[in-house]
């Protein structure tokens, strides 16, 4: 049985190395832009004019990039 893609990961992978702008929306309304420097299954590394900022995922609400994000993943049987 092969691996199920983790989505989330591609597109944040994506647009960290692409260095494409992201504006962020967390749960509380509060709005972040900037670029994606890291992530790991807790928290997204956002850098904003030189500095660099630790955002919880539980804290995000949504994601929307400043371009199409190419996710370049296989189309398999049974993903959408």
């Amino acid at each position: 049985m092969s691996k199920a893609i983790n989505l989330q990961d591609v597109f944040l992978n994506q647009v960290r190395k692409d260095k494409t702008s992201i504006l962020i929306y967390l749960t509380n309304g509060f709005q972040l832009k900037g670029i994606v420097r890291g992530f790991d299954n807790f928290i997204v590394i956002l850098e904003t004019e030189g500095k660099q900022q630790m955002i919880y995922k539980h804290a995000i609400s949504t994601i929307i990039p400043s371009k199409e994000v190419q996710l370049m993943v296989e189309e398999r049987e049974g993903m959408y």
